[in-house]
């Protein structure tokens, strides 16, 4: 019954999600020879036209993505392939706590080098062609490769930890697991700016001058505590532009792209930075790790009742219950339920990028953040005519079209 279950929901979620990204095709397509009239004014046909091959190349890929990733989920799950590993590695490893923590790394190790030759193509195919891609070979295996030894030192010791409180904690293990989840990401949010983020990317002090000032008044302006604004090397491995906010405490740090710099004008940034503190004024960062927490709370509270299950482990392609196979199952499940829940997830994600929008807008006035939202459009090659239902099922920002006609019903003052 399970079985049949986990097959109809992953068939329920292929068929949406090829359904939508045909969808976003069409639309992008049909609006392709003409930039639409309220962008007619910033931007250009070829910018326009750029935007929609590129938003189709991306589909095109997305859709090869969704099939394969479907296949192999078959694969680790009802074909046996999680089973076929915990088999091999019963005969490496004595200990039930290094067996489990091996099997997770191996499923882990497999389905990266699976993913690889997509990853390769997206990068020096897809963004090679439309002129984004910055990075070489080498760059990227070297990334490829600080990133998994970096896996493996922060996830060794968690995994390790988690299985220890699942096999000796009693049947409030998920209790004590999530508080070691909450704890340990709150640790990487602190430690990411500081530690992890300078292994990828060079980092660098803004400069003193009239943008450093300009943003001095805006973050006095906005009660937010602290100064510490970064211009990060992005141009070494790509085009694209972005702006964002990470950290707290004493390690909240602010950070430009450096191609974010060459595109927009001081009071454009100034307003990109305000809609980014707009999240962390109106407590966005803290209200989706409430509700994250939560959902992993409620999960690992289902895993706990799961794992005692013999129908879970047989119907999932897994014939010997352990530890670490409830674990891979569940993770490799969760995704396939839940995938309704999408839209949801992301019409609250919506709802904070406009509340964000205004608390810019009431900081710096509306028309720098509009105009910056079509130069990142534009810069980005992002498409501003995608499909409503697929744009309201994945989009976690809403269409810059969308934004700017909000925007532009309130104009709002500039701060001075």
């Amino acid at each position: 019954m399970f079985t049949s279950l986990f097959i109809l929901f992953i068939s329920f979620a292929l068929i949406t999600e090829l359904y939508l990204s045909n969808r976003q095709i069409s639309s992008v397509r049909r609006h392709r020879h003409q930039v639409p009239i309220d962008f007619s004014d910033q931007l250009e046909l070829t910018a326009h036209q750029k935007a929609a091959d590129y938003t189709v190349a991306k589909q095109r890929v997305g859709q090869l993505e969704l099939v394969l990733a479907t296949v192999i989920l078959i694969g680790w799950t009802l074909g046996g392939g999680i089973a076929w590993v915990d088999k091999f590695c019963s005969t490496l490893f004595d200990s039930t706590l290094t067996l489990g923590i091996a099997v997770v790394m191996m499923v882990m190790l497999v389905s990266s080098l699976i993913d690889l030759p997509v990853g390769l193509w997206k990068t020096f195919s897809l963004e090679e062609k439309f002129g984004f891609n910055r990075t070489n070979l080498k760059d990227y295996f070297l990334d490829l490769i600080k990133g998994t030894l970096l896996s493996l030192v922060l996830i060794t010791p968690l995994l390790a930890a988690f299985f220890w409180l699942m096999d000796q904690a009693g049947q409030l293990w998920w209790l004590y697991g999530w508080l070691l989840w909450l704890s340990f990401s709150l640790l990487l949010t602190w430690a990411y700016p500081v530690f992890i983020a300078p292994l990828f990317n060079k980092f660098k002090q803004l400069d003193d001058g009239p943008l450093r000032e300009r943003i001095r008044a805006l973050l006095a302006r906005t009660d937010f505590a602290g100064d510490d604004i970064r211009i990060m090397d992005g141009s070494r491995r790509s085009a694209h532009s972005n702006a964002y906010f990470t950290g707290f405490g004493r390690n909240k740090r602010i950070v430009f792209y450096d191609t974010l710099m060459e595109i927009l004008t001081e009071q454009e940034l100034e307003a990109v930075l305000a809609h980014e503190l707009g999240h962390f004024s109106l407590h966005h960062v803290r209200k989706r790790l409430i509700t994250g927490s939560l959902m992993t709370l409620a999960g690992l509270a289902l895993l706990g009742w799961l794992m005692t299950q013999a129908w879970f482990y047989q119907s999932l392609g897994v014939s010997e219950p352990s530890l670490h196979t409830a674990l891979l199952l569940f993770m490799m499940a969760v995704p396939v339920f839940t995938f309704p829940l999408k839209p949801l997830l992301s019409l609250s994600s919506r709802k904070h990028e406009f509340e964000a929008d205004a608390f810019a807008q009431a900081h710096t006035g509306g028309e720098p953040l509009i105009s910056a939202l079509i130069k990142l459009s534009e810069s980005n090659a992002s498409t501003v005519t995608p499909d409503s239902l697929h744009s309201s099922f994945y989009d976690s920002h809403p269409p810059v079209a969308m934004r700017i006609a909000k925007l532009a019903t309130n104009p709002g003052e500039t701060a001075s």
